[in-house]
Order: C-alpha cells, then structure tokens, then sequence
C-alpha cells in the first residue's frame, strides 16, 4: 500500500461494518487470520473481533478514524479486507466506502482528475 492510499488517513469501513468471512481463512484451519482475531457467527462464519456488534471497530485497526491508521495485521488480513476498495481504486466508486466514510463525518473520496485532451491534438 502507498503512502498515497486514502486508507492509511481513513479507516472508516473497519470502524462501520461487520468483518465476516468463511471459518476456513482462520489459521486453525489452515489459513492466516489468527484465531485470536475472529469470532463465531455460526457454524460456518466467522467475523472480526470489534466488528461484530455496534458500534463496530475492528480489534486490528490502530489509529484514529480520518486521521491515521493501519492495519495491525494486513498481512494476514481476511478475503473480505483484501477485496474491500477504497472508492476510485482502480477507477471504480465504491459507494460503500462513501457510505463508511460518511458514517464518520469524512468527506467522499474524490474521482480522478481526467486529463483532457484538446479536440485540435492530432495523435
């Protein structure tokens, strides 16, 4: 992750949603979330700890909420972690993250700039 990355001054969506995965990406298992991190939903789900009542706050999460934070476990983070975009990562809204930011009082993230091109640049 950059220096750049509105996640590292944000940290809205570990703070607003329930962070629940498959049991099978825990360690006892076989995966790389640790066991200590997690509790059950049922028999199949698991969740992070802190994301599992409200209001929500993953146990992993270090820092202050739009301000600067991390991850004290991105390596070993769940499937749900590594698929959640900030929104315009990779040029796509992600209207949850609005939605998480929101809930904290921080502003939506900006759409890229798009360069322009003038009509009379022949390429």
């Amino acid at each position: 992750m950059s220096d750049s990355n509105p996640c590292l001054t944000c940290g809205a969506c570990c703070a607003f949603f329930r962070v629940s995965f498959f049991w099978g990406e825990c360690e006892s298992a076989g995966g790389s979330v640790p066991d200590s991190m997690v509790s059950a939903i049922n028999s199949t789900y698991v969740a992070m700890i802190g994301t599992d009542r409200k209001p929500a706050r993953c146990n992993a999460l270090m820092g202050d909420i739009g301000q600067g934070v991390r991850c004290t476990m991105y390596e070993k983070r769940s499937s749900s972690c590594q698929e959640f975009q900030a929104s315009w990562e990779n040029g796509v809204h992600n209207p949850h993250c609005d939605a998480a930011r929101a809930a904290h009082g921080l502003p939506p993230i900006d759409p890229p700039i798009q360069p322009t091109v003038s009509p009379d640049r022949v390429a």
